[in-house]
């Protein structure tokens, strides 16, 4: 088994620890991150949902993303951190924010999505493989 992944929202309200490895790493264009993180994207690690223990209770907030998925976005009621995001379409995935992890360092963006809708001033790394949309991650 390896390390868990362990972190939280920045006061300490919300803890969570994850005990699988990440179904993948990536930096996400679309307007709605856009608005989410105040920046030109945001960045994602996902895991499946039956490997997430939660300590603490999140606002929620929902929305549609611009695929049409159903997105659920939590955050600390105390802080105002964003911390994890939900999909009531697909209730398998839990998606955590990589500064909320207590080991940000273990992040490494393995793709980037929704390049159609980037802004210019917004520049992720080159190298990685970059997608108009989602692409199919199964």
């Amino acid at each position: 088994m390896t390390k868990p992944y362990t972190g939280g929202c920045a006061c300490g309200a919300i803890r969570y620890e994850i005990t699988g490895e990440p179904i993948v790493m990536l930096d996400c264009q679309c307007r709605q991150c856009q608005h989410e993180s105040g920046s030109g994207h945001a960045s994602h690690v996902t895991f499946q949902a039956a490997e997430v223990t939660i300590e603490g209770k999140a606002t929620t907030w929902d929305m549609v993303g611009d695929g049409g998925t159903r997105k659920r976005r939590a955050f600390c009621p105390v802080c105002g951190s964003p911390v994890y995001m939900t999909f009531s379409d697909a209730p398998d995935i839990f998606i955590v924010k990589p500064a909320s992890l207590d080991e940000p360092e273990r992040y490494r963006p393995q793709m980037v999505t929704w390049v159609a809708a980037a802004q210019p001033w917004d520049k992720v790394d080159p190298a990685l493989p970059a997608f108009d949309r989602m692409p199919p991650l199964g």
